[in-house]
């Protein structure tokens, strides 16, 4: 009989990687950050399981979409009053707060549920080349 895999909190081993976005697809990108988020690209994998790194992404005004979606992919939020809808456009929204276009594509890429926003908060992103975290991130990535 063989038992399942179930890593213990002390076997957990977390790494910091820096992302480059520039240039990158936006959909591809989050694809990938997700995957490092929920720690699929390590062999001791357990759904349910928080094993993933911590992502630095840095360059995320320069992230690139395909096809006319600058203009026609639209942001909305309700401010939860009469009349309070409001609407942002990709390409406004990259303009002013271009760490929120791949906050939200990667969040639509994760489980929607506790360990989600648990694991959202490890993604660090940064519209320019310069972060704060430049003594965590390995030198390899």
């Amino acid at each position: 009989m063989q038992k399942t895999y179930y890593p213990k909190a002390g076997e957990i081993d977390r790494q910091w990687v820096l992302v480059d976005a520039a240039g990158q697809t936006l959909g591809r990108l989050a694809t990938q950050i997700a995957s490092l988020l929920l720690g699929k690209h390590k062999p001791t994998f357990t759904p349910g399981v928080e094993l993933g790194d911590t992502v630095v992404v840095i360059n995320a005004a320069n992230v690139t979409v395909t096809g006319t979606k600058l203009d026609d992919k639209v942001y909305y939020h309700h401010s939860n009053y009469p009349g309070g809808l409001k609407s942002i456009t990709l390409r406004d929204q990259l303009r002013k707060h271009p760490d929120r276009v791949i906050r939200l594509a990667v969040w639509g890429m994760l489980p929607h549920n506790k360990m989600g926003k648990h694991v959202l908060k490890r993604l660090k992103i940064f519209a320019g080349a310069e972060h704060p975290h430049t003594a965590q991130v390995s030198p390899k990535a």
